[in-house]
């Protein structure tokens, strides 16, 4: 558990100057003048769908998941989050209010900053700028190749390319084998658009084959160059 004490308003500043510098001193406090840390539980809802946008939000510390409710009210895992990346403000430039909702994966740190202060910001520093056009970017060639896995990739395809996806963002723990998420077979399967008895079925079948290993909620990537040919293959 992550009390208040142990993150300062100070660190997460200096964490997202890193990726905007140079930062000028009064650019840095009005950031600094701005923010607004909030500790969310495990399963805790950060913004919801359909709520208008206001802020801007950086994970700091912990896991989060960007999600959508489709047809049937059955629940999509779009994107995860990991520390230091943004979320929450594509709905605000677009003028629209949420299209997604955000839930904590864990235990998690989320620093917020009001969407004027970063308007300002923006027209103050090109950096910041061409740092929102990157990523914006780089989120249109992940969703463009997010769409063709999740419909024409067979079940298998996809969960290994689930597997190997969780591994890129949140790596390994100390044996180098176990992911770093311990996720639920439901959160599992919504992120790799099946039902959850399917990835059931899929996870045991790869623990058969000894490509992966289960030990209750933590998953061990034996062969990762078997889970690769499954998630190419498709």
């Amino acid at each position: 558990m992550i009390s208040r004490k142990e993150i300062q308003n100070e660190e997460v500043i200096q964490a997202i100057a890193n990726l905007w510098t140079p930062l000028t001193q009064q650019q840095r406090q009005s950031l600094l003048d701005n923010i607004v840390l909030q500790h969310f539980k495990r399963n805790e809802i950060i913004y919801k769908d359909c709520e208008k946008p206001e802020c801007m939000m950086c994970l700091f510390h912990g896991k989060v998941k960007i999600h959508k409710d489709g047809i049937g009210g059955r629940n999509q895992i779009i994107r995860v989050i990991k520390p230091i990346e943004f979320f929450g403000f594509r709905a605000f430039f677009a003028n629209e209010c949420y299209k997604t909702a955000a839930t904590a994966f864990e235990s998690s740190v989320v620093a917020f900053f009001p969407m004027p202060v970063i308007l300002k910001l923006m027209q103050e520093n090109f950096n910041v700028n061409l740092f929102f056009i990157h990523y914006l970017a780089q989120q249109l060639g992940y969703s463009d190749d997010r769409t063709v896995s999740l419909t024409q990739k067979h079940i298998r395809g996809r969960l290994a390319e689930a597997l190997l996806f969780l591994k890129k963002n949140y790596g390994l723990e100390e044996d180098g084998y176990t992911l770093s998420i311990y996720l639920s077979r439901e959160d599992l399967a919504n992120l790799s658009n099946m039902t959850t008895s399917n990835a059931i079925r899929t996870l045991s079948a790869l623990a058969t084959e000894k490509i992966i290993a289960i030990d209750g909620r933590k998953i061990k990537l034996i062969d990762i160059e078997a889970l690769e040919r499954i998630s190419q293959i498709g």
